[in-house]
């Protein structure tokens, strides 16, 4: 029992589980089945947090090697603009196939945008934090071009389903997002990719002399998490029927590290938590909407989240524990 309380999952894990039971608690309809699909708060919360879970997925990859990626949410409008774009000039927007030719586009221009981040990093020397914070300017400026600084509006069926489609009564987008945590899982923990990443994280000049290809995995990361990002943007824009540069993935990075740390993964690089990753992006999606439900005032909702995960990262540290309950035991010690 005590390992257990000692995993650093145990908490997130904990205080996710209390939120939902607020929410059971506290919405009309936690949980339902209509026309075969299942409604209600907790498929919001699963749906919500799918492209948030696919962001913090990439950004779990490119952390572990020590590095980080500010450009996600830039290259969520980026993808999403070129999408419409593309979608709106289609003789039929619901034709299935142009559209996931469109797609394919927008996802391979997500993969091209990361391929860049990773070459300023890996091959010109850029440090991370400098290098995506480039992507994350321009990009934004980059999705406004594409766009004209207007906001496109499509009426595409089959792009609306990665959204807010259903399969065998679970939301398409949260599949997405399940089916992309079990190929990565799949590769990192199956493989020796898992270690390699550790590897790299741990010691990138330790891990060139060992033979290991750090400069080519520090590049893949980062296409990776552009990859991702841009099926997330595909997600956002989706769900709005349109491209808004300017709203698409704003500050969604912020939330996307802060997954990464309440799942256990070192900022420093080296350890990650792909499992602990997912449990945080949900849990800060359960917070927000928890939040809603309980009526605090919009106002107090960044206050109210910010003094949970302070209380989570805490709860989370072992000298911070150590200190606290050692010191409690202490005077009952004195006092018996």
């Amino acid at each position: 029992m005590n390992s257990i309380v000692k995993n650093r999952l145990f908490w997130p894990a904990v205080i996710l589980v209390v939120l939902l039971v607020v929410n059971a608690f506290t919405s009309n309809q936690f949980i339902t089945v209509q026309n075969g699909h299942l409604f209600g708060s907790l498929i919001d919360i699963l749906r919500g947090s799918s492209a948030l879970i696919l962001v913090a997925l990439g950004m779990t990859l490119v952390i572990a090697t020590g590095g980080i990626d500010l450009s996600v949410g830039a290259v969520m409008a980026i993808s999403g603009a070129v999408a419409c774009l593309l979608i709106q000039d289609l003789p039929n927007q619901n034709a299935i196939g142009p559209v996931l030719g469109v797609v394919a586009v927008a996802i391979g221009v997500s993969l091209v945008m990361g391929l860049w981040n990773g070459s300023l990093v890996a091959i010109i020397g850029v440090q991370p934090i400098i290098a995506t914070l480039i992507l994350m300017v321009a990009g934004r400026g980059i999705a406004q071009l594409i766009t004209d600084g207007q906001i496109i509006n499509v009426q595409s069926g089959p792009y609306a389903t990665i959204a807010t489609g259903f399969f065998l009564g679970l939301p398409v987008a949260f599949l997405i997002a399940a089916a992309a945590v079990a190929l990565i899982l799949l590769l990192t923990r199956r493989t020796a990719l898992g270690l390699l990443l550790e590897s790299v994280g741990g010691s990138p000049t330790a891990s060139r002399l060992a033979g290991i290809g750090a400069r080519r995995i520090t590049i893949m990361v980062y296409v990776v998490a552009g990859g991702f990002a841009g099926l997330a943007g595909l997600i956002y824009s989706a769900n709005i029927k349109s491209a808004d540069s300017i709203s698409a993935g704003n500050l969604i990075e912020l939330d996307a590290i802060l997954a990464v740390v309440i799942g256990g993964t070192a900022l420093i690089g080296g350890r990650f938590s792909i499992a602990g990753t997912v449990i945080g992006a949900i849990l800060i999606q359960t917070l927000s909407v928890t939040v809603v439900a309980i009526g605090i005032p919009p106002e107090a909702n960044l206050l109210f989240k910010a003094v949970v995960v302070v209380a989570l990262c805490l709860s989370q540290s072992p000298d911070f524990r150590a200190k606290v309950f050692g010191r409690f035991k202490t005077r009952q010690a004195v006092a018996a």
